[in-house]
């Protein structure tokens, strides 16, 4: 019999985020790398254009993006693209390493609800990756010479808050293709490889062919990254104004979540008829 009551789910999730808060402690080189990863992403390009654009590199920037804060921009992009994959890794690679270990099944045969054990897990990861954003822009923006108090941070920080929930509901589509193909290498880089394009971490998605640019406006961290851009940088929202791009993630926000737990218990109910959850 599961739990019904409030109380209990809310339990379930705390001690799912404790416990994947004790795994993590143990790699805390992992949180430096965070860090400094999207500055170290930002960087090549930033340092490239200073040496190949010389003094009009700014100048030609603002012409395409609608702002000459290319460090800033590119910090943005590099920011959400890390916390992007960070939660392909966390959702994907944590199903992964229980299903190798043997204990998801054992987690799926306790009375705990699996939504309230993904909700901890994703509570956890989510607060770990806001701090990590938060100082590595501010270190970013040290090192770059940048101005980080500019533009409007509420509305920047509405669209991260609302685009975090379609953002960890395609973590769990994500999670529900590694249960099938019992593979996580190769699919995060494949991720990788789209989201850095659909995202434009280095450009506006405007520039895209139309195809691609239909496409990329099915994914949430595409809106979130241009939404920030727009709040701080004035670079243009992509609707024409913000409540118009933040009610395209609450509309994400409303049919994300359920339909990822749906493709989710398919796959699930796809292996239990076969070998089982533990297979690997």
């Amino acid at each position: 019999m599961r739990p019904r009551t409030l109380r209990a789910c809310l339990d379930i999730a705390a001690w799912s985020a404790y416990a994947r808060y004790r795994e993590m402690a143990s790699y805390a080189g992992w949180f430096l790398l965070d860090v400094f990863i999207p500055i170290v992403i930002a960087a090549v390009p930033i340092l490239l254009g200073r040496a190949v654009g010389g003094a009009s590199a700014a100048a030609n920037f603002a012409q395409r993006t609608g702002t000459s804060n290319y460090a800033a921009f590119l910090l943005i992009g590099a920011n959400t693209f890390l916390m992007t994959l960070r939660s392909f890794w966390d959702i994907g690679l944590w199903l992964r390493k229980e299903q190798q270990t043997g204990t998801l099944e054992s987690l799926y045969a306790t009375p705990a609800d699996r939504r309230w054990i993904l909700a901890g897990l994703a509570a956890f990861n989510l607060v770990r990756g806001l701090v990590n954003f938060l100082l590595s822009f501010l270190l970013g923006c040290w090192l770059f010479a940048v101005n980080p108090l500019q533009g409007d941070y509420i509305v920047a920080l509405l669209f991260l808050a609302v685009g975090v929930i379609p953002l960890y509901a395609l973590s769990l589509l994500y999670g529900a293709v590694v249960l099938q193909l019992k593979e996580t290498n190769a699919l995060i880089r494949i991720a990788q490889s789209l989201f850095s394009l659909a995202m434009g971490i280095y450009y506006p998605v405007t520039v895209l062919p139309p195809l691609a640019r239909a496409l990329a406006m099915l994914v949430p961290p595409m809106w979130v990254t241009n939404g920030m851009r727009a709040a701080l940088l004035d670079t243009g929202y992509l609707l024409g104004a913000w409540p118009r791009d933040v009610a395209v993630l609450v509309a994400m926000c409303l049919v994300g979540p359920p339909l990822a737990w749906a493709v989710l218990r398919r796959a699930e109910r796809s292996l239990q008829r076969g070998a089982g959850l533990g297979e690997f």
